[in-house]
């Protein structure tokens, strides 16, 4: 109830302004309805890597995905989904087991992406923060903690930030778990992956991470802002994995 009347006394004295158009935002969100009803959602994708699919191929002997257990939250749960699984991941399981992506990365989506990770707009990192939290709160199963992908330190150094660090940092407070941003360390400066082929996205990504600290979790979240191959995710997790964790999900806010 508190929590509630803060919001209130501050929407009142600092409305919310929608990023994308400047009009008034919605329920303490700088987007305004119209915005937020033509973002480009993920609706028919593989449920393991997110993939967009234009057909769905189901995968054998799994017919929906397990309902997530009630969070202490009391948030709703909506019903188990079809388990659709795209080619990739029928041939070849990812390390990681399941992936959450609202959004496809196009048009509004992504500017608030790019213009985040490359302007420095922090205030885009709050908003695709609770955009994220809204959709897991209603199809995720819970981890015991969030682990935002960790940047070089040279990478981090040129843009100041980490991208994934302040989006988890909203989605960790909205959902009450703990964000864990010290375990793990990217030790390996990877060139740019945007113009590189899904192989060599792999063989870049290879031996990127490692574990500096140890991590009691069993179930963990790898937090990003966009996918692409799955390539820094499949190896994330596999050193998540290798160091003991049995079920790594990805959340991330979307899917290219």
């Amino acid at each position: 109830m508190v929590y509630n009347w803060i919001n209130i006394i501050q929407d009142y004295l600092l409305p919310p302004t929608c990023i994308l158009c400047g009009n008034r935002g919605f329920e303490s969100r700088d987007i305004c309805h119209s915005c937020y009803k033509h973002l480009p959602r993920n609706i028919l994708h593989c449920y393991r890597c997110a993939e967009i699919l234009e057909t769905p191929a189901t995968a054998p002997a799994q017919s929906c995905r397990a309902i997530p257990a009630q969070h202490p939250s009391g948030a709703s749960r909506a019903k188990p989904l079809p388990a659709v699984l795209c080619g990739r991941c029928l041939s070849k399981h990812p390390a990681f087991d399941e992936t959450y992506a609202p959004f496809i990365h196009q048009g509004a989506i992504r500017h608030l992406i790019s213009t985040l990770k490359f302007g420095a707009n922090y205030k885009n990192a709050r908003l695709l923060g609770m955009l994220l939290a809204e959709h897991l709160k209603q199809t995720a199963e819970w981890p015991d903690l969030i682990l935002p992908v960790p940047l070089h330190k040279s990478r981090y150094r040129q843009r100041g930030f980490n991208q994934a660090i302040e989006i988890g940092r909203t989605v960790a407070k909205e959902l009450l778990i703990p964000l864990d941003i010290t375990s793990c360390h990217r030790h390996r400066d990877t060139p740019h992956q945007t113009q590189l082929s899904a192989r060599k996205r792999r063989k870049n990504m290879k031996n990127a991470f490692s574990i500096v600290k140890p991590i009691q979790a069993r179930h963990i979240a790898i937090l990003d802002d966009v996918m692409t191959t799955g390539s820094t995710a499949h190896e994330l997790a596999y050193v998540l994995k290798k160091a003991g964790a049995s079920r790594v999900d990805v959340w991330v806010c979307a899917r290219a």
